[in-house]
């Protein structure tokens, strides 16, 4: 109950920061400062800089904004090719040429997310000014060491998000006078910058913290690697996995480990859990909906009624790419060639039936992991009813057949763990994981793989399909029979290749983390974004024509995002050039 308490805290407060010591965000992106009723003197106080301090997590939900969150469901997953946009072609059709590579500089989408990323930029600069020149006498210098090193491990959190979606974005620190600021062109590497935040976190943070959401030494050691990874530092990246894998421990002090449960690692009643390695935190019945997750409101199953969660809206659905993907062989291992997608190994499924139709589900061999991430007709979806087809899809001709089942409330949390006091129940506490255990294991796989050690990749990749191999664990019926066909095989042959290796590794990241926003910037990162994304985008466009027919990914433009046209007006084009191909 304590844990509990902590996280509804800690979460609420989040809000209440954010509300009560920020104006609202002005045109610029630089442009977040205190309100005229609270001086640098007030804000300096340890109360003070500890409420700015939470407020600067706040950024980190997406403050309202659809697209703002670091779920990052839509700039991660559906670029990925892991879902489409989903509903239909009207609702939020901003995202309709996002999911086609369509997108323009004067795309919402995109201005969103720009913009709630750089208002947590200027939360941290404050505080970490703030700091530095309090004089109050009860701010120690320990505190100041402690806020300094959130505050920058935030920062970098921040800047690295910000890299990965722009890649050529201004730097602009805690020592810039505004005037300067508006000033920083975005053609610097950024990447020493967000290294350093992340290594004097990781130095500096305790390994404990007394609220479970707030990042600890370990999660900025997880993030310091991630960085590191993505520039290829792959050796720098290995030391630090290796020692989050053997020493690393949650912010409440469990070590690190996957749960027995594949599923659990999705269930806000274990939220905080030995798997989360950093988390967004949100909390519900608080008395606003501003502390529920706001990013996933929108991803449930469509008119579920009383049968289902939420009853809204459809979006975020799965692609018939992915769940063809979890197809595996007779020994239980995944179709590494790319056969997975040929009619002899597609996964049947109702597309263009009505929920009436008599269905005849696959019978084939699956990984089980499938049914704990997508919801399909026949398979009972979570602990409501079995999923019924077609009518819990809003538009089955334009986004297909299958529901996002990641980031769904059961029904025995329903009211406690959810809130519906507004349009919908679909607020909910359920945290929005950004590095989980099972994710840093296939990064420091990776890593192993390009210094040769294919067997310890190998071990780590083994560590996470263990987990989804247990029984127990797989997605039941009523009577208790496996509700398909699931087979899950360890690699039990040694790798002696390193090119096998990575494309085993890499698909183990498609299948263990799919929809958790990772897939695009994985693919970009290892250089085979356009290759992937264009078969994902001519398979999945012959079957949704309205919705992906004809797109294409452009290499050396779809990888990034256009910078804003709203910004590059406002600081002018000498300052902010835009990216290439825009």
């Amino acid at each position: 109950m304590k844990n509990l308490t902590n996280k509804l805290t800690f979460a609420a407060t989040i809000a209440l920061a954010a509300n009560l010591l920020f104006s609202a965000c002005r045109e610029s992106f630089l442009d977040v400062e205190p309100t005229g009723a609270l001086t640098d003197q007030v804000l300096s106080s340890r109360k003070g800089l500890d409420g700015l301090l939470v407020g600067a997590y706040s950024p980190l939900t997406g403050r309202g904004l659809w697209y703002g969150g670091f779920g990052n469901w839509v700039h991660g997953s559906i670029r990925g090719g892991d879902a489409n946009k989903g509903t239909d072609a009207g609702d939020q059709a901003v995202a309709n040429p996002v999911q086609r590579f369509e997108t323009l500089p004067n795309n919402g989408v995109v201005a969103d997310k720009w913009r709630i990323t750089y208002e947590g930029v200027a939360r941290c600069n404050t505080l970490l000014r703030l700091t530095a020149a309090s004089t109050d006498p009860s701010v120690s210098d320990a505190d100041k060491l402690r806020i300094t090193a959130e505050a920058r491990f935030l920062r970098g959190l921040y800047y690295f998000e910000l890299v990965r979606i722009w890649k050529n974005v201004p730097y602009v620190d805690e020592n810039m006078t505004a005037d300067e600021a508006v000033k920083v062109p975005n053609t610097a590497d950024v990447y020493p910058k967000i290294e350093a935040d992340f290594e004097f976190a990781f130095n500096n943070l305790p390994e404990t913290q007394t609220a479970v959401g707030r990042a600890n030494k370990w999660a900025a050691g997880a993030f310091w690697a991630k960085a590191l990874l993505y520039q290829g530092k792959y050796g720098a990246a290995r030391t630090l996995f290796d020692d989050i894998i053997t020493r690393g421990s949650t912010a409440k002090g469990d070590k690190y480990g996957l749960m027995d449960n594949y599923s659990d690692v999705f269930n806000a009643s274990f939220d905080n859990n030995k798997e989360s390695v950093f988390a967004v935190q949100h909390a519900v019945n608080t008395g606003s909906t501003n502390n529920a997750s706001h990013e996933f409101v929108l991803n449930f199953p469509y008119n579920t009624g009383s049968d289902g969660p939420a009853g809204c809206c459809g979006f975020f659905q799965p692609s018939f790419d992915l769940v063809n993907s979890f197809r595996v062989d007779a020994n239980g291992l995944p179709l590494l060639d790319n056969s997975y997608n040929l009619p002899a190994n597609e996964v049947k499924s109702d597309f263009g039936l009505k929920s009436s139709d008599p269905f005849t589900p696959d019978a084939g061999p699956l990984d089980p992991r499938l049914d704990h991430s997508v919801g399909r007709r026949g398979i009972p979806y979570l602990d409501w009813i079995d999923h019924p087809g077609e009518a819990w899809i809003r538009d089955q001709s334009y986004a297909g057949p299958y529901s996002p089942k990641k980031y769904v409330f059961r029904k025995a949390t329903q009211d406690n763990l959810t809130d519906g006091s507004s349009w919908t129940r679909g607020w909910t506490s359920q945290n929005t994981v950004l590095i989980r255990f099972a994710d840093v294991l296939l990064m420091a796989a990776e890593c192993e793989i390009e210094a040769g050690s294919l067997e310890k990749a190998r071990e780590y990749v083994n560590l996470v399909r263990a987990r989804a191999a247990n029984p127990t664990t797989w997605v039941k019926r009523g009577d208790g029979s496996n509700a398909a066909n699931y087979v899950i095989g360890l690699y039990n042959t040694p790798w002696t290749s390193q090119d096998a290796a990575r494309t085993a590794v890499r698909f183990e990241r498609k299948l263990e983390l799919s929809g958790e926003g990772h897939r695009f910037f994985d693919l970009v990162r290892w250089g085979i974004a356009a290759t992937t994304i264009n078969a994902y985008l001519q398979f999945d466009g012959a079957r949704l024509t309205t919705a992906l027919g004809g797109a294409t990914f452009t290499a050396g433009k779809d990888e990034l995002y256009p910078i804003p046209q709203g910004q590059i007006d406002i600081h002018g084009a000498d300052v902010l050039k835009q990216n290439n191909g825009y």
